[in-house]
């Protein structure tokens, strides 16, 4: 039997982008495994300002985990990720893969990647990224309006599927009267290899290292995993916030809500994990407001984290806390829930159906009020923590097992190569 080709086109994998991206990966090797030819399509931007791009071969296959990536120089705008080199390959190549799966809509290259597809008859998969709720769209609401009107219109109007990752973020999402099927599949998540460990024991007996709290303006320096987390209590339950640093994650919600509890005398150690290379200012005004606030005393912010450190943060933490204003599915939310973290999010963080049937951890409003009483609970019950973490983990391992995510998406592309 003749190997499905597949493409997977995104604007980068770079480790900055964060978990939208590293999906890419985690899908293209789960496909791979199961005897899917894999090849990714990106860029070699590494951040949208004044980082370096990263050290790949341009447009050269190169391999890994059984699959290959293809990386193309982004242009100088590197924010917008966009590569008129890999549009080329693109167009001369297509006839040779089954499908395109394309992530992101409203990014230049993804935009332009469909576009090329559906004039060279290669059926395709769009992934929106949470970019068509509602909310979403209010941001650079003109420009989108003309992206809709010059492309995004013809490429969602011409799309196999439109692969959403919660039934939620399809129910909401705008369409703008076209009528691509809905291919609802939720995203996978890797458990940690030590994800049996008793809760908590690997941060609380070493897991890592930063600076207590930002000196001003000065970048925390990155985590050395051999390191100890000196000024996190082993009295106190571990809140984890572990995100990209945006106004969309609602940490002007959290903010309040713990200084709040704070000053009611509950305790706590709060850690922020988490940069936002596309916006920095935001992420130094956070920063700022946190060492102006009582919380500071109670905080420890590590920047950017993966590998080694992210795991131990995951598994050492007691909750996770995530309010997001909107969130398509929450990939963070999933990994903290495999490592057996239970998890206090807000009720537009979509994945929270789940959350809620198999009681793997609190959900609240999307307000400061309801946050504030959802952790006053939570962070109470030392017991009740432990008994969402167990079910939180049971059920990622069944339901976000990237073993089974990839069987679906391959009936998925089978279902669309076959008509």
């Amino acid at each position: 039997m003749t190997k499905m080709r597949i493409l997977q086109i995104v604007p980068s994998i770079s480790l900055v982008y964060g978990g939208p991206s590293q999906m890419v990966l985690g899908l293209s090797k789960a496909l791979a495994n199961q005897g899917v030819d894999v090849t990714i399509l990106t860029t070699d931007s590494n951040g949208d300002f004044g980082q370096p791009p990263l050290d790949v071969p341009l447009d050269k296959p190169v391999s890994q985990d059984g699959y290959q990536v293809r990386y193309f120089r982004c242009s100088p705008f590197r924010r917008y990720k966009f590569s008129l080199d890999l549009l080329r390959w693109l167009w001369q190549h297509a006839g040779e893969f089954d499908l395109a799966h394309i992530h992101a809509l409203f990014s230049p290259v993804s935009t332009a990647a469909a576009t090329v597809a559906r004039k060279r008859n290669l059926p395709y998969i769009l992934r929106p990224l949470g970019t068509l709720d509602p909310a979403d769209l209010q941001k650079k609401r003109r420009l989108k309006q003309v992206y809709v009107g010059l492309w995004e219109g013809a490429n969602l109007a011409g799309a196999a599927g439109i692969h959403f990752t919660s039934e939620q973020e399809a129910k909401i999402s705008q369409r703008f009267g076209t009528n691509a099927p809905d291919i609802v599949i939720p995203l996978g998540v890797t458990p940690p290899e030590d994800v049996e460990t008793l809760h908590g024991e690997s941060l609380r007996q070493g897991g890592f290292c930063t600076n207590d709290i930002i000196n001003g303006e000065t970048k925390v320096p990155k985590p050395a995993p051999t390191d100890v987390l000196e000024n996190v209590s082993t009295q106190s339950p571990i809140l984890l916030f572990m995100s990209r640093i945006d106004p969309k994650k609602g940490l002007d919600l959290l903010i309040p809500a713990l200084e709040t509890l704070l000053a009611e005398g509950l305790g706590f150690q709060f850690i922020l994990a988490g940069a936002n290379p596309q916006d920095p200012e935001y992420e130094r005004q956070i920063q700022q407001q946190i060492q102006a606030s009582p919380l500071s005393s109670q905080t420890t912010i590590t920047g950017f984290v993966e590998g080694e450190v992210k795991a131990a943060l995951l598994q050492g933490a007691d909750l996770f806390v995530l309010p997001s204003y909107y969130e398509n599915f929450g990939i963070a939310v999933a990994e903290a829930m495999v490592a057996a973290t239970p998890v206090v999010i807000s009720d537009q963080v979509h994945i929270c159906p789940e959350v809620k049937a198999v009681e793997a951890g609190w959900v609240c409003g999307c307000d400061v009020a309801s946050l504030t009483q959802t952790l006053r609970e939570a962070l109470r019950d030392a017991g009740e923590q432990k008994r969402r973490g167990v079910n939180a983990r049971d059920y990622a391992l069944e339901h976000y097992s990237w073993d089974a995510i990839a069987q679906t998406m391959i009936e998925a592309y089978q279902t669309i190569t076959d008509t």
